[in-house]
């Protein structure tokens, strides 16, 4: 259970994230405003129809990716409403808008997004023929209706271009730093309850609340793509080419500490089979769990010390000699309290074995994550993916 200070000290945690040097206050929702108003003015400077709704939700569409999702999904895009143009406009035609006509032209819509194999922008398909069968236009409607659909794409990129492209360092950052967070609380767990009643279910918990961490690893990783792909095609691109050293050096580590600590929890519950549910107390003596919390106390300080290089907050200035010379010395506290005989109890002898293994890992990990990178990155040429398919095809033809 948290303390009565945990929560100020999750404040102060959150107060320089939410203060960002650099952060510009309101920026992407300006972008988003100005991209929709301008498509919907020039739409109506074009007259498309008297409702181009279109264009603004386009360029809505458009605003919130980065320059290079724009040109590589954009081609999906554009067919995408028009299809679906053309498909309401073969029933705007004929009949009206009803409980009937709405579902079959929804239906024909999801049947041709899946045969042009859209994807993602499958549901645009429907999207745009229920607002031309809403309008009850024929083929000038459609054709106004591709119009606005171009319109609010070309503002939307035009929007992005020329003010501030997003970069997404600053969601990357701030997903590795939450990870850490996360990390150090289920490591300042697992010493909280080594320091209390042990059991064969508090170690199944407290190991799957280690797995649970998978998640959190996958969103972070998810949000460094993204920025790794917003330093392509874009203007402002150096920034992110610059942080993605750090960003992914961070990362890394934190998956292979997450590895350990789950080692660690497996560990711990694994020795309590080999002993009665009713005496999976006596599976760690005393001295063995409170060296196993105090290892565990400084891991957690220096995962946050490793959020904080993620986010900006701190500088990557090279290994905390100090925490790792407590963790060494810890660790051999550690391994003269887990000194067994191993003809007198072989299955000891192995697990303590895996445990000093993890926690050897822990430590070298950590080291690595407070490590200023040493090699720059550049994102991928663009026909890098297209080299690759070529190459594939003529190996194939060769094999045949």
């Amino acid at each position: 259970m948290a303390g009565p200070h945990a929560l100020p000290r999750r404040l102060h945690r959150l107060l320089p994230r939410l203060l960002r040097r650099g952060r510009t206050p309101g920026l992407r929702t300006a972008k988003t405003v100005l991209a929709a108003v301008v498509a919907f003015q020039v739409a109506t400077w074009l007259d498309t129809s008297s409702s181009p709704i279109l264009a603004p939700l386009t360029a809505l569409l458009v605003v919130q990716l980065t320059l290079y999702e724009t040109l590589a999904t954009g081609w999906e895009r554009i067919p995408s409403v028009t299809a679906g143009v053309l498909i309401a406009a073969l029933f705007a035609s004929v009949v009206g808008l009803s409980w009937w006509s709405l579902g079959l032209v929804v239906a024909l819509s999801l049947v041709v997004g899946r045969l042009l194999r859209l994807g993602p922008h499958l549901a645009e398909v429907p999207i745009s023929a229920m607002l031309v069968l809403a309008v009850g236009g024929a083929e000038s409607a459609a054709l106004d209706r591709v119009t606005e659909t171009l319109v609010g794409a070309a503002v939307g990129v035009l929007v992005n271009l020329v003010i501030a492209p997003p970069l997404y360092i600053q969601p990357a950052g701030e997903a590795i730093a939450e990870l850490a967070e996360r990390m150090a609380a289920v490591s300042e767990e697992l010493a909280a309850s080594l320091r209390g009643p042990w059991s064969r279910g508090l170690a199944d918990e407290l190991l799957t609340r280690a797995r649970g961490l998978a998640t959190e690893l996958a969103r972070a990783d998810r949000r460094l793509a993204r920025t790794e792909e917003s330093a392509r095609l874009n203007p402002r691109g150096r920034a992110a080419r610059e942080a993605q050293p750090r960003l992914r050096n961070t990362l890394t580590a934190l998956e292979r500490l997450h590895v350990s600590l789950r080692t660690v929890a497996r560990v711990l519950l694994d020795r309590t089979y080999f002993l009665p549910e009713d005496e999976a107390d006596r599976a760690w003596s005393p001295p063995a769990r409170e060296a196993l919390a105090e290892v565990l106390l400084v891991v957690a300080t220096t995962l946050r010390d490793a959020g904080a290089v993620a986010d900006g907050t701190r500088v990557a200035s090279g290994t905390d000699l100090g925490s790792l010379t407590a963790l060494l010395e810890l660790r051999g506290r550690l391994a003269d309290a887990l000194l067994v005989d191993p003809r007198a109890d072989p299955a000891a002898w192995s697990q303590h074995g895996a445990l000093l293994d993890g926690v050897d890992l822990l430590r070298v990990e950590l080291g690595t994550a407070l490590q200023p990178p040493t090699t720059s990155w550049a994102p991928p040429p663009l026909a890098a993916a297209q080299r690759r398919a070529v190459r594939w095809a003529m190996t194939r033809r060769r094999q045949r």
